[in-house]
């Protein structure tokens, strides 16, 4: 076996390993786990969400988007790099920021990712708030039966109060919205 991981012990049943596990169980000769992870990302967290959520906003505004870095050459000529190319002394994306410097001032290729996250969080302590509590009411949930109340309202005071995240209990709150558009 090697180094290749052997996932299928966390499989349930005949269950079929999905593209994550396919991908970190991939034999990539000398790629190792860092080929492993970066192929397991371009096929996983880059197409089901970065992908996805990019050609979500751009539709909403009838724009056509572009994303130049996965076009198939320039992703094809990355998987040829040597791995010192794409990352060295701790610094990701090294070749990149190395032709980038020359292109654009440096502060645009060092600043911090930016993500295409929602402000969730802020929502839900702000304008949501109130839409929120009423779908996480405890006499709600216990009256409907479906969700155990105890934990919901454990988790969403707790949130209202500064602690965790809003990602957390988010999931409960569509399904509560869900519900209520389409089953009452």
């Amino acid at each position: 076996m090697g180094n290749r991981l052997r996932l299928t012990r966390f499989w349930r049943g005949n269950e079929r390993p999905g593209r994550l596990e396919e991908a970190l169980a991939r034999d990539l000769g000398d790629g190792g786990w860092l080929g492993r992870i970066l192929l397991a990302d371009q096929l996983t967290y880059l197409a089901d969400d970065q992908l996805a959520k990019i050609d979500r906003v751009s539709m909403a505004v009838s724009l056509e988007a572009r994303v130049p870095l996965v076009d198939h050459r320039v992703v094809e000529f990355s998987w040829q790099l040597p791995r010192s190319m794409l990352r060295r002394n701790g610094e990701s994306k090294w070749l990149l920021r190395q032709i980038l410097y020359g292109l654009v001032p440096r502060e645009l290729v060092d600043r911090p990712k930016m993500g295409l996250s929602i402000p969730i969080d802020r929502w839900l302590r702000g304008p949501l708030r109130t839409w929120a509590d009423d779908l996480l009411a405890r006499d709600r949930l216990e009256r409907e039966g479906i969700l155990n109340a105890t934990p919901i309202r454990t988790a969403w005071d707790a949130f209202q109060n500064g602690r965790g995240s809003g990602l957390a209990i988010w999931s409960v709150i569509v399904f509560q919205a869900w519900k209520e558009r389409w089953l009452t």
